[in-house]
């Protein structure tokens, strides 16, 4: 090894770290062997962390601030417009007004923070008694066995999109079964519920479009889709391969290469604008291209709390309260399908339906440990015949918490780490249920009807809930 060099050995190029040492230091800047808790996460990009020491500085340089600072100029751009409230008394944080008018150098600003992380937890689950824990798990699944049956089961494949199936795209983009055999179900659920029909002409259903005319607009238009956490944007892709559609809009915070934009935008006749904004802070109000437009509102594996910041970006009250609203120059949402994902990492204060939990009985600390236990559905082996027993719900969770429950159970960790592999995902997909059916219960408040189905097989995608829902014009 060269002398000078950085000491860190890297298992995975099989070699030392090749960067010069720091100082006297045996390592580089990268490899020092700093505390972790010295770093924290940038609060302009949670992507990278950077030494507290040094973030006062950072924040004056860091990559994402330019397009920040473009993003603030973007009328469309309103900070926690859809983040939601925190109803704890003792909630602390920065109101939007501030937020947006932050000066770098209050370092406390960044410091903070009101989410739950997942060690917090885990730590208030492991505090509870074991009679807490039990009976936890007793409501669970009385709550479960009240909402099963408004959960479906509905893998379909359309014959619309057959040319991406069988892999007759002209297109060079990417080819990955089992995303595609999401996305082609996604759309498959769509049609089957009135949001799309089979292809004629590559155009929508013309249920869909009527309103449009009937409110004074000139043109052959037909609703506008916008696809919420986009990423590459192949599942729009898809729709507009198989489909057809007219307008497109892609909102993703991220950047990402091999996107589906270039061949998007290679598709006569389509307009695309992509969106590079976090959903908490997008005003579908101010985006100029939607105004007078309907719209269908599409998302497949929105992580976490991104789903419940989608609704509240569709529907926010001002909107549902306008009765008005077709008679307005605004956008107005015509249907939604949103594929669910990583609930462990839902929180409180973004959540669309506190009060479907609440009178339920359960509290704020309830809802953070059923988002923890979501996690298990996850880590189980969905390629074996444990995917069988937990789709189909017959496994009878009651008989095995009492198992683990016993009188000389030592604590709430040991039950847990106690645990058969079939045992924790039974009770994580129980949890995501009733999760996402508050999110359907708050969508079906809203006028809207609505589906909730597993619209592909475990062994394809764990993720697999799709929310789906259709304005009253659309019956």
């Amino acid at each position: 090894m060269e002398e000078g060099r950085c000491k860190f050995w890297l298992p995975k190029k099989n070699r030392f770290c090749s960067n010069k040492r720091l100082g006297d230091s045996l390592f580089c800047g990268n490899h020092n062997l700093r505390s972790e808790e010295q770093r924290i996460t940038c609060p302009l990009d949670p992507s990278h962390s950077v030494l507290q020491e040094n973030l006062e500085s950072h924040l004056r340089r860091c990559p994402f601030l330019k397009q920040l600072q473009s993003l603030k100029q973007q009328p469309f751009y309103k900070k926690g417009i859809n983040g939601g409230r925190d109803d704890d008394v003792n909630d602390v944080k920065v109101n939007s007004k501030d937020a947006e008018n932050f000066t770098f150098p209050n370092k406390q600003l960044y410091e903070s923070s009101d989410d739950t992380t997942s060690n917090m937890k885990r730590n208030a689950v492991y505090n509870m008694t074991v009679p807490e824990f039990s009976q936890l798990m007793s409501k669970i699944e009385s709550i479960h066995g009240t909402i099963s049956s408004e959960i479906h089961e509905s893998y379909n494949i359309p014959e619309a999109c057959s040319i991406w199936i069988n892999k007759g795209m002209d297109r060079k983009v990417p080819f990955q079964e089992k995303h595609v055999l999401q996305q082609a179900s996604i759309l498959g659920n769509l049609a089957d519920f009135g949001l799309l029909e089979n292809p004629v002409g590559n155009m929508l259903c013309s249920n869909i479009a009527g309103p449009l005319h009937s409110n004074g607009s000139s043109g052959d238009k037909v609703p506008a889709v916008i696809e919420f956490g986009a990423g590459r944007g192949y599942l729009t892709q898809m729709l507009a391969d198989c489909y057809g559609i007219k307008k497109v809009f892609l909102v993703e915070r991220k950047a990402y290469k091999l996107k589906a934009d270039r061949s998007l935008r290679q598709t006569e006749s389509l307009t695309l604008e992509r969106l590079r904004i976090d959903i908490e802070d997008l005003n579908l109000d101010a985006v100029e291209s939607l105004r007078g437009v309907p719209y269908l509102a599409i998302g497949k594996h929105l992580c976490g709390p991104a789903t419940d910041l989608t609704l509240r970006c569709c529907l926010p009250e001002q909107i549902l309260e306008d009765k008005a609203i077709h008679s307005s120059g605004s956008h107005y949402l015509r249907g939604l399908a949103i594929a669910t994902c990583c609930h462990h990492l839902c929180q409180w204060k973004h959540y669309i339906n506190k009060r479907y939990f609440l009178d339920l009985g359960m509290s704020k600390d309830d809802f953070h440990a059923i988002t923890w236990f979501t996690s298990w559905a996850v880590d189980a082996d969905h390629g074996s015949d444990l995917s069988n027993v937990v789709d189909h719900g017959s496994h009878p969770l009651s008989i095995s918490v009492k198992k683990y429950c016993s009188v000389g159970a030592q604590g709430v960790e040991e039950i847990v780490k106690n645990m058969e592999a079939v045992d924790r995902a039974v009770l994580g997909f129980m949890c995501k249920e009733i999760i996402d059916m508050g999110r359907l219960m708050w969508i079906k408040e809203q006028g809207l009807a609505t589906k909730f189905t597993k619209y592909v097989p475990s062994n394809i995608s764990p993720e697999n809930h799709l929310l789906i829902a259709k304005c009253g014009d659309c019956l």
